[in-house]
């Protein structure tokens, strides 16, 4: 069944290639520098390296915004994505697939009652507006200092016509790595949590896990998506806002793979953080709006009396609309699956103040006095417990997290076949000695078992600072809860 309720995040790989294809190689096209099948050829093969190689960092953020907890929700999330995606594609317009897929989400929140998660929502929103003002600027930037540099060198116009064919090509690889890198996660990512993969060994030398082997699927999708159905977005961006020298294409997909790859490199935030200097969230931004604010930045530095504006007016609207109406069709159709279909499109996930739940309350410095009448009630969405305690004291958004967090109810029993499951090869020997003496073992909270591990071996006990270290222990304990939901 998996299998089945993939294909529609296949579908939205390939909504997104048809699209976002363009934001790469569109102003090469546009320009006629490169061909379209070559550019399609070299898009596909780098977008699946930058997903299998790279794509993890941004699929954590959208999967804190909302953690679609059933196989046939994640399927209605991708599926009201993709239409989103795929209308206004064949309208010719670079629509934002992020944009889609977050609208997606939030329709699967306010279906479920899950309470969304604002701090992952606003990094995510400002990153629609960074991103173009970003590429923007950096397109400017680059723009003025190539123009100058070819003036002072005076490079003959062969010479010029061939390093210019030569950096778009190069400019779209980058561009297409840095898609699959930051959109894979738009595409797939919503399959994470309830994927049944588990970590594969390629004789021993090369190895994908669970994640990986889900955004290798999702960017083949991408890749057929680009040489299928890529060419009208391509030219619209190509030569429907403003029209484009070849070298002032070669600037725009430059700009634009730089901002992507900012907003999806997670070596790139641990170097920052360990300087001390502030970093890019890891977010999935919008490739269209990346590439479309490149553009404006060169026809403005160029004057702007080229630019179409009405078009830029158009493609503004459609970014508008396009979380608006993945809302609307997301929640609309995981209404009619749930209630017509009769499936599953959300596990309820419920809360309840346990004697554990408070006392890890108290140890976080919050009083439970006041939350003493909430005691063994149990409530049945996130947004139903939040608003009785919040009637009963004042806490700020990180205590909110810690009360929500220790109530929430995941009973869960640890089987020694999921213990004797364990193949990843980042789990050490003493983890895994750990897991195998809570055989047996059954906790109402997840934290419980977290707590329990952290008491077995040191291994598994956060450290404090080592963001690294930390996000490698608790992608071994999903890994670890993924086996135990799979057997049970």
């Amino acid at each position: 069944m998996f299998a089945v309720f993939l294909t529609s995040g296949l579908f939205l790989g390939w909504s997104l290639g048809a699209n976002d294809a363009a934001n790469v190689f569109g102003t090469a096209v546009g320009t006629r520098m490169i061909s379209f099948r070559k550019a399609a050829i070299y898009c596909g093969i780098f977008v699946i390296f930058g997903a299998v190689i790279s794509g993890a960092g941004a699929a954590k953020t959208l999967g804190e915004l909302g953690a679609v907890n059933a196989i046939a929700g994640a399927f209605v999330v991708a599926l009201a994505a993709a239409i989103t995606v795929y209308w206004l594609t064949t309208l010719g317009y670079p629509v934002s697939t992020t944009q889609a897929i977050v609208g997606a989400i939030i329709g699967w929140d306010l279906f479920s009652g899950t309470l969304i998660d604002y701090g992952a929502l606003e990094q995510i929103v400002l990153s629609w507006i960074i991103s173009p003002v970003l590429a923007g600027i950096f397109a400017a930037l680059f723009y003025k200092v190539i123009s100058r540099l070819i003036k002072y060198v005076k490079i003959h116009m062969f010479s010029l016509d061939a390093l210019t064919r030569a950096g778009l090509l190069f400019a779209g690889i980058a561009g297409a790595y840095s898609l699959g890198a930051n959109n894979i996660s738009n595409v797939v990512g919503i399959f994470v949590p309830v994927s049944p993969f588990t970590d594969i060994s390629f004789l021993g030398w090369f190895k994908l896990n669970a994640a990986q082997q889900l955004f290798f699927i999702g960017a083949v999708a991408i890749a057929v998506g680009t040489f299928t159905y890529g060419r009208k977005v391509m030219l619209t961006v190509g030569a429907g806002i403003t029209e484009m020298s070849p070298v002032a294409a070669l600037v725009a997909v430059l700009a634009n793979a730089l901002v992507l790859f900012l907003f999806a490199s997670q070596d790139l935030q641990t170097f920052l953080l360990g300087h001390g200097l502030p970093a890019f969230p890891l977010v999935p931004v919008s490739s269209s709006q990346a590439i479309v604010g490149s553009v404006i930045g060169i026809g403005l530095i160029r004057g702007g009396g080229g630019i179409r504006w009405r078009m830029v007016v158009e493609i503004t609207g459609a970014w508008a609309a396009t979380p608006i109406v993945a809302v609307l069709i997301s929640f609309i159709s995981l209404f009619i699956f749930q209630n017509v279909f009769l499936q599953k499109t959300y596990i309820p996930v419920e809360y309840r103040m346990t004697a554990g739940a408070e006392q890890r309350i108290r140890a976080a410095g919050i009083r439970t006095n006041p939350l003493t009448d909430l005691r063994k009630k149990t409530f049945h969405t996130a947004s139903q417990f939040q608003r009785e305690f919040s009637q009963r004291v004042i806490l700020n958004a990180r205590e909110r997290n810690v009360v929500m967090a220790a109530a929430k109810l995941d009973p869960i029993a640890l089987t020694i076949q999921a213990a004797n499951r364990i193949n990843k090869p980042s789990i050490t020997a003493d983890q895994k000695r750990a897991v195998l003496e809570l055989v047996g073992k059954a906790f109402n909270h997840r934290w419980q078992l977290e707590m329990a591990l952290a008491e077995k071996s040191p291994e598994w006990k956060p450290v404090p600072g080592d963001k690294e270290q930390n996000d490698k222990i608790m992608g071994d304990l999903d890994y670890i809860y993924r086996l135990i939901r799979s057997i049970r």
